[in-house]
């Protein structure tokens, strides 16, 4: 990727930066996901990006963002820490199979499949309603499982380039019973090791935009505590029909990529 290739910097290009990071960042600290599914795709259609460039100018600034969100998660006690690390050690392996498998599988039957179990998950939001008692513990059950979803995680960031937290919180929720603000704020810690160890590889490509990285983070650092402060006072019940209405707008994406793959065969 060639400095050529990347959009004229002027005054539209960090307001447009600025916005992209202020809507990321909210929904980063709102839902406890990376903001990666906001951040590339405006960054295709506003400023021109190529996807590869988007995607890692937006893991880029994903490592303040998510950064910013455990900060103000674990403030009032709501990160699990050694889960959260158990999920990014497996998840570092599972984008390891993923990248390996990229190549072999069918990347449209892949993302229908991604559709159909995000489908499953907005539905199953309505019926189990998280308590905010509810602890992640470590047993001789949940810690194999947690490494199992950091695989299966990884697995998937590999293959679809999705974030972790899109897995990884509605995962706690469902199957773990954990509560809603400890899902996010353990999905945000999990993601930072996995955004800079992506992050260093991308650099040494050339496949990050550096100052519209560092627009987008920064920004994005002031409403993360917003999104985050949101999540607190918000009924657990209403939390899980606006993380349901998130699903369907990343569903979406992700239909449509599926369409077009198919198109272009």
């Amino acid at each position: 990727m060639t400095f050529e290739t990347r959009p004229a910097r002027s005054a539209r290009f960090f307001l447009v930066c600025i916005g992209v990071g202020l809507l990321a960042g909210l929904m980063s600290g709102l839902f406890g996901v990376g903001g990666g599914t906001v951040i590339v795709p405006l960054l295709v259609l506003l400023l021109g990006f190529d996807q590869r460039l988007g995607a890692g100018t937006s893991l880029a600034a994903i490592v303040p963002t998510a950064s910013v969100g455990v900060i103000t998660y674990a403030i009032d006690g709501h990160v699990a820490w050694l889960p959260a690390l158990i999920l990014a050690a497996f998840a570092v392996v599972g984008a390891q199979i993923g990248t390996w498998l990229l190549p072999k599988l069918s990347q449209t039957a892949l993302r229908w499949a991604f559709v159909a179990f995000l489908i499953v998950v907005m539905v199953s939001l309505f019926f189990v309603i998280p308590s905010r008692d509810a602890e992640l513990e470590l047993t001789w059950i949940t810690g194999p499982g947690l490494a199992l979803l950091g695989v299966i995680t990884g697995t998937l960031a590999g293959l679809l380039g999705v974030g972790g937290g899109i897995i990884v919180v509605p995962a706690l929720l469902l199957l773990f019973g954990t509560s809603d603000l400890i899902a996010k704020g353990t999905s945000l810690l999990m993601m930072i090791p996995t955004a800079i160890s992506g992050t260093v590889g991308n650099l040494r490509r050339s496949n990050v935009d550096i100052r519209a990285a560092l627009c987008i983070g920064i920004a994005a650092c002031l409403t993360t505590p917003v999104g985050a402060l949101i999540a607190k006072f918000v009924d657990p019940f209403v939390g899980n029909v606006l993380f349901a209405i998130f699903l369907v707008f990343i569903a979406s994406q992700m239909a449509v990529k599926a369409v077009r793959g198919r198109h272009q065969r």
